[in-house]
């Protein structure tokens, strides 16, 4: 029992490390492919499709019975697919492509801090200004903003690490001037709008699952509609480029079925369970893991730069996200205590009943009787121990 209740415990700190570890895969091959020309308007489009086509067996399979579809949560699945696949993967991807993937991982760690405020103006989060835990809550989300805002005032001399003490030599002038460019500018905005984005698709789907319990249909539905709108903003986008439509069996193929399936099916799904049961804020909680790993592959594989101020930028970050986590732990103790004290689930609501032992009736049994009224007849034991 104490082995499978530990197990049961880590299981989502597991799933969002393993997700994390996917999502630094593909910010690595998508800034590659975007980099030798593929449009960031087709590889969305792409994404999505492949995420609909893989997800879609499992979702009419292992949910054959599921929840009623109503206007309300069609319009939610509407609104999920404008936010995550045409808002924040297009402007991500843009972002990613102006700056670098090192940087772009490590600027969307506001996430959690933004995710927490929106949670908090909705009501979905609770804040004790008393509560020590209520205190590291806001002291970890300031921390996270300032660290961002470092990030983006100051860079300073490129960290050098023994793997590209050569190549940064080689690379400095350039990758100075990327670093004060208008473009990079432009990135920088277009990845904290795509940031506001993604945490609003959190939040969104947090609220759409209580009412739509049904992870893999949700999936399979937002890949889909993220398909059918972000297809219409590539025809748009890129009507006077047709070639941009055509990929070969390259990076560009192999961006697209990574990203779809990894990052958008099981993400969704992963992230839907999670966010079910520990909230959305606990699900953006683990973006540094992602940042650490995509760093070190983009300053090995894309030959990328990390300046002093992105280092000790991401640091403050971490320091205010693992704060942000310390002070959400308390929550789950909450929502433990109110779930006991509420009678939980129906599974146990026997259980919480105050049973008192009545006088014999008069065929020689005892009753018990609980506090709702509810009278059980149960033969005593003899006076030898038997029944």
């Amino acid at each position: 029992m104490a082995v499978g209740k530990v197990l049961n415990d880590v299981k989502p700190y597991l799933a969002m490390i393993l997700l994390q570890v996917g999502f630094a895969g593909m910010y690595i091959v998508a800034v590659a492919s975007l980099k030798r020309g593929m449009s960031h308007f087709v590889l969305v489009v792409y994404r999505n499709l492949f995420a609909t086509a893989v997800m879609a067996p499992f979702a009419l399979w292992f949910e054959r019975k599921r929840p009623r579809m109503t206007i309300t949560i069609f319009l939610k699945i509407m609104g999920l697919a404008l936010l995550e696949p045409v808002l924040d993967q297009n402007l991500y991807y843009m972002g990613c492509n102006l700056t670098s993937a090192g940087f772009a991982s490590a600027l969307i760690n506001i996430l959690p801090a933004v995710t927490f405020v929106m949670a908090l103006v909705l009501r979905m989060e609770k804040v004790r200004l008393r509560s020590v835990h209520s205190q590291a809550k806001i002291v970890g989300t300031v921390l996270t903003v300032a660290g961002a805002v470092l990030m983006i005032l100051y860079h300073g001399p490129a960290v050098q690490f023994p793997w590209s003490k050569a190549q940064h030599h080689h690379d400095s002038s350039a990758g100075a001037g990327a670093q004060g460019g208008a473009g990079f500018l432009t990135g920088i905005i277009t990845i904290i709008v795509a940031c506001v984005c993604w945490s609003a698709f959190f939040v969104l789907q947090a609220n759409t699952l209580k009412s739509y319990p049904a992870e893999l249909s949700l999936t399979t539905l937002i890949c889909l509609m993220g398909s059918l709108m972000s297809g219409s903003v590539a025809l748009v986008a890129e009507r006077r480029n047709t070639q941009a439509w055509v990929i070969g069996f390259d990076t560009r193929l192999f961006t697209a079925i990574y990203a779809g399936i990894v990052c958008s099916g099981v993400a969704y799904y992963v992230q839907g369970i999670v966010s079910r049961q520990r909230g959305p804020v606990f699900v953006t909680a683990f973006n540094p893991l992602c940042m650490i790993i995509t760093a070190i592959m983009g300053s090995i594989i894309l030959k990328e730069e990390i300046t002093r101020g992105s280092v000790i930028g991401a640091a403050i970050i971490v320091l205010g996200l693992y704060a942000l986590i310390w002070g959400k732990s308390k929550d789950d103790v909450n929502q433990v205590a109110d779930v006991s004290a509420s009678g939980g689930s129906k599974g146990t609501a026997a259980a919480d009943l105050p049973i008192t032992l009545a006088q014999p009736n008069g065929n020689g049994n005892h009753e018990l009787r609980s506090g709702r009224g509810v009278v059980f007849d149960v033969e005593m034991p003899a006076a030898n121990g038997n029944y």
